[in-house]
């Protein structure tokens, strides 16, 4: 059974991998599209920010892992990966269209906006998710 554990370990190393720069890749980009610093907000105890970015965290690695579980290909990963991010983008992009004071409203750490958009993230990428599996 180790022998097993051994041979599949390269695979499990090369996806935790490619997740993982896929996460810091979207974080990356979603920290330089929204209009303020949420890792300054949340430093500064920040509840709001903390809370929408965690939903966006989470609603972006939802459809990722479930790319993984069903994928066949690191580049299968790459490009779904990418369309996560893009669908993740667009839904703030939609919250933020909804909530024209969102970015005063997470400077001010008003969790109630913050609330909606990380259930928005979550539901989209929740969706995102089920639409990948083939």
């Amino acid at each position: 059974m180790p022998i097993h554990f051994l041979a599949t370990l390269p695979n499990f190393l090369a996806y935790l991998g490619a997740a993982i720069v896929l996460l810091v890749a979207f974080v990356a980009i979603y920290l330089y599209v929204t209009p303020y610093d949420e890792i300054a907000l949340i430093r500064a105890n920040n509840s709001a920010a903390a809370i929408s970015l965690s939903g966006a965290v989470l609603g972006f690695a939802l459809p990722i892992a479930n790319v993984i579980a069903h994928s066949d290909t690191l580049i299968d990963l790459a490009v779904w990966g990418a369309i996560a991010g893009i669908v993740q983008l667009l839904a703030w992009g939609v919250a933020r269209l909804a909530l024209p004071q969102l970015q005063q409203d997470i400077a001010a750490g008003r969790t109630a906006p913050a609330t909606l958009i990380a259930a928005l993230s979550l539901t989209v990428g929740l969706l995102n998710a089920a639409c990948m599996t083939y």
